[in-house]
């Protein structure tokens, strides 16, 4: 397709990372209404890594609306 070697590899990192946040396991909370992420979460910490975000922010918003 021509595309560079360099645009390649973080295209590939963005796939990853995409299929990395599908494999998340949330936790429902007592109400039904709100839940969490295991901070030890693989998919989680490799879906940071590979976009090169904070950990607990991305924690944070996957589970809150606002």
């Amino acid at each position: 397709l021509g595309v560079k070697d360099s645009h390649q590899m973080t295209i590939f990192r963005i796939i990853a990372a995409i299929l990395h946040l599908g494999n998340l396991e949330f936790q429902a909370e007592r109400d039904g209404d709100s839940c969490s992420i295991s901070s030890e979460d693989e998919h989680l910490n490799n879906f940071c890594s590979l976009l090169g975000v904070e950990h607990s922010q991305m924690q944070h918003w996957l589970c809150h609306q606002k």
